[in-house]
């Protein structure tokens, strides 16, 4: 049973054998990086670890492939694990159920390509800082909530970005603090922005404001950065300075 074959009669035996030899960080896979590692795991992608230190809450149902009545109070990384085994048995699939800290080791050298799907505005930025001085590419989720239009979503170079609240807010901080990532990154925007109509929710503790979201957003988000991961690898993608 070829389960890539559709995939290989697009991309051809190489192709393939490039997807399933790239090593792949995810960090978050919450409304945006659930649905980007099953795309990447559906393409081929061999060998992907996730990274998220939350459990699948009654609030994450709407828009988290994670998330179902039967999963909730379980980890995220558990639960998707097992869902991307279900699709590709042959698959190396790391589940760390970790925050991303600065100066915490997840061995980024080691890995083909570095994926930020994370919601901390810090923990982002000491990623993206800590991302950019490994060796491999890297591609950042901004900000997926307030939003219902799904021709509004955007791929451009971190510093390129407007209109977006979060990537303004990351760029700020770091001009503040005197540290900017050391290459290029192609991160996925968005530049509508929606009030909030409903009452406000706790997100708990450590977490920003909960803002309104939908599936068809986050998950055009985590596909978005799944192509470019993909092109990537393939050697077909955008350069990240345009």
């Amino acid at each position: 049973m070829n389960i890539f074959a559709r995939t290989e009669r697009l991309v051809g035996p190489d192709g393939m054998a490039k997807l399933s030899a790239a090593r792949v960080i995810l960090f978050g896979v919450g409304g945006v990086g659930s649905w980007c590692a099953e795309a990447l795991v559906r393409s081929g992608i061999g060998q992907l670890t996730l990274v998220d230190p939350d459990c699948v809450d009654a609030s994450n149902i709407n828009r988290q492939l994670p998330a179902t009545s039967l999963t909730v109070g379980r980890p995220k990384v558990e639960v998707l694990q097992e869902r991307l085994l279900e699709i590709n048995p042959s698959a190396r699939i790391t589940a760390l159920r970790r925050r991303y800290e600065k100066g915490a080791d997840f061995g980024l050298q080691e890995y083909d390509v570095i994926i930020d799907a994370i919601d901390s505005l810090t923990d982002k930025m000491n990623l993206l800082l800590e991302a950019s001085q490994a060796p491999g590419k890297v591609y950042c989720s901004l900000g997926a909530a307030c939003k219902t239009d799904p021709t509004k979503v955007r791929v451009a170079e971190f510093f390129s970005v407007r209109g977006c609240p979060l990537g303004a807010a990351l760029r700020k901080k770091m001009r503040q603090n005197k540290t900017l990532p050391s290459k290029p990154i192609l991160s996925v925007y968005d530049d509508e922005v929606l009030p909030n109509l409903g009452a406000p929710q706790d997100p708990g503790p450590g977490k920003a404001v909960a803002n309104g979201t939908f599936a068809h957003i986050t998950g055009i988000f985590g596909f978005t950065l799944a192509g470019l991961v993909i092109q990537d690898i393939l050697g077909t993608g955008p350069s990240p300075d345009n």
